[in-house]
């Protein structure tokens, strides 16, 4: 799995529907693992499987602690929001996006339990963000605005 790198904008994986996965077993394990890992050394709040050139319904969100879903599905949005988004995928470029203020989210963990999801707030956007490219959606086709940043040099 470390030969995987985050894919960028025109790759044509990010365009995909990305396929459920019909069993959690130990690749899909160290995919979530090596998903985790990409995330915190790339400094993001969520990767998505098709992020990392699997078409695949797998995400990883950290907004406190890493919450990793398979075959998440949005099951209740509330309210609405509109606030600057980045992405992993598209370096350099930020938009404003609305999303929902408040989410619930249904997936199943890395034990094949399944397991429900309240967020709100930056979680909501992250799982609605990520989920979103599972369906080949980008923050850039939901903006309102897009702009490009300078890259920081930290």
């Amino acid at each position: 799995m470390s030969g995987l790198a985050i894919r960028i904008y025109g790759d044509p994986v990010l365009r995909q529907k990305a396929l459920p996965i019909k069993n959690i077993d130990r690749r899909v394990r160290r995919l979530a693992k090596y998903m985790e890992e990409a995330m915190d050394k790339a400094n993001g709040v969520g990767l998505a499987a098709p992020q990392v050139g699997v078409s695949e319904r797998i995400i990883v969100v950290k907004v406190k602690s890493p919450i990793v879903l398979v075959n998440p599905v949005i099951t209740y949005m509330e309210g609405e929001d509109l606030a600057e988004e980045g992405c992993l995928s598209l370096p350099n470029v930020v938009g404003d996006v609305g999303r929902a203020t408040r989410v619930v989210v249904k997936g199943l963990d890395l034990n094949e339990r399944e397991i429900e999801v309240e967020a709100k707030n930056l979680l909501a956007r992250a799982f609605q963000h990520e989920i979103d490219h599972l369906d080949g959606i980008l923050f850039i086709d939901r903006a309102v605005s897009i702009r490009r940043v300078e890259e920081s040099s930290d």
